[in-house]
């Protein structure tokens, strides 16, 4: 047991008091990792880099966040652009299995931790730091995902969680905050807290945590337009798709993790994308949060359409079963089982063919595809005889008594059953 934490380090690759001397700190500038840079400096007597990632953060100053971390104490302080790193190697495979957890959560921060991992082990392998950092507390999933990931990354890599090992409340941190001259976000009057990146923006704290409170929302939803205040207008927006990924946006070609966030700007400003979801955490407890995943909710629309109308009944039926098992996984920390990998290369194999336009519609918080069209489609019925696909109706009638037949026979036994009786 550390004696200044009093908590009980039962894992063998937790970092103890006395044996880490240099530590990676996963730094967000939040209250989390701000009073912890500090508090890690005073618990453990160790040197401490501060590592922030550019994911493209929707909220954040990030020359500010560098300017925090060395302020508060931090020997080095790395901001590491990783925008595009993270669209074209995580948040493909995600639009690809149309990722989503439990309805409406498109899974921004699970997708996020394997990569702030990743990157942790490398910096603190190339600073020769004894072990890494994060904000995550002992109730939550973050948790999981960052240590489970480092540990593949790095089999013998330390690890310290903070939030586990002290006895602080939100409250007593904002507290240690303010008595050691630290600037932080959130307040006794703002509570709340939030993750961060171009894929979708999540919110927890304060009322949020109650699922038997409303949100109060314009209190911290303040990014994007909120539904109720979206424009009277509609607007009407072309995605193209080659491979199952957005190429161009109204036209033009983009990065993918440019258009990500452009259409988060175009969405946002109706209102698309804002979700109270009460999820089911990895520990087993119920958790709620709000959502604003406004480029996402449009892509995953999008695409899920596209992919449906390139595709067998068959094979959508399959593609949608390993879609919620995908979710599940990205969400539980299993980014780095091989069973992902198998399922990656069925998603990129579906999506060979899912290539095309989509249009979709946004208006008052709804995004909805209006048309679409693509060289793969499968023909389409239609009422004009002159489009669509040429049927011969005379097969009809045989075709019905066949594919009616067992239902037919099982009715008749049920009536002579009857009888019988």
């Amino acid at each position: 047991m550390d004696t200044k934490t009093g908590y009980q380090k039962v894992s063998s690759y937790e970092g103890k008091i006395g044996e880490i001397k240099k530590i990676v700190l996963l730094y967000s500038g939040g209250l989390d990792t701000s009073v912890m840079l500090k508090w890690i400096q005073q618990t453990y007597s160790a040197e401490v880099i501060a590592l922030t990632l550019d994911i493209g953060q929707q909220g954040d100053d990030l020359d500010a966040v560098k300017k925090k971390a060395l302020s508060c104490g931090a020997t080095k302080a790395f901001v590491i652009d990783a925008k595009e790193e993270f669209a074209n190697e995580y948040i493909s495979k995600g639009i690809k299995a149309n990722a989503s957890y439990q309805d409406n959560y498109h899974l921004a921060t699970p997708l996020g931790r394997p990569l702030l991992a990743k990157w942790a082990v490398r910096i603190a392998e190339q600073e020769g730091a004894d072990a890494i950092a994060h904000g995550s507390t002992g109730k939550g999933n973050d948790q999981v995902r960052i240590e489970a990931a480092a540990m593949v990354y790095n089999p013998k890599i330390k690890v310290i969680a903070p939030v586990r090992e002290w006895k602080m409340d939100r409250t007593e941190e904002i507290k240690y905050a303010k008595e050691n001259g630290i600037s932080v976000p959130a307040s006794i009057d703002f509570p709340y807290s939030n993750d961060d990146n171009m894929w979708g923006m999540s919110w927890e704290g304060g009322e949020i945590e109650d699922p038997g409170k409303i949100p109060l929302v314009e209190k911290f939803l303040t990014t994007y337009t909120l539904p109720k205040n979206a424009p009277e207008s509609e607007e009407l927006i072309t995605l193209e798709f080659e491979e199952g990924l957005p190429t161009k946006l109204n036209g033009e070609r983009l990065t993918l993790a440019s258009l990500i966030v452009r259409l988060n700007k175009l969405a946002g400003a109706h209102g698309v994308g804002t979700f109270h979801l009460v999820e089911d955490r990895l520990i087993g407890v119920k958790s709620r949060g709000v959502y604003e995943t406004p480029g996402a909710e449009v892509i995953i629309k999008a695409h899920r359409a596209l992919e449906h109308y390139v595709s067998t009944r068959n094979l959508n039926e399959l593609k949608e079963t390993l879609d919620i098992k995908w979710g599940y996984l990205c969400y539980a920390a299993m980014w780095n089982d091989p069973v992902m990998s198998a399922i990656n290369a069925f998603n990129d194999e579906v999506n060979g063919r899912v290539k095309g336009e989509v249009k979709v519609r946004l208006y008052k918080g709804n995004a909805t595809v209006v048309a679409m069209t693509s060289p793969y489609a499968l023909d389409y019925a239609s009422f004009n005889e002159s489009e669509g696909l040429s049927l011969n109706v005379n097969a009809s009638p045989g075709f019905i008594e066949l594919y009616s037949l067992q239902m037919k026979l099982a009715k008749q036994m049920e009536k002579k059953s009857g009888e019988n009786k």
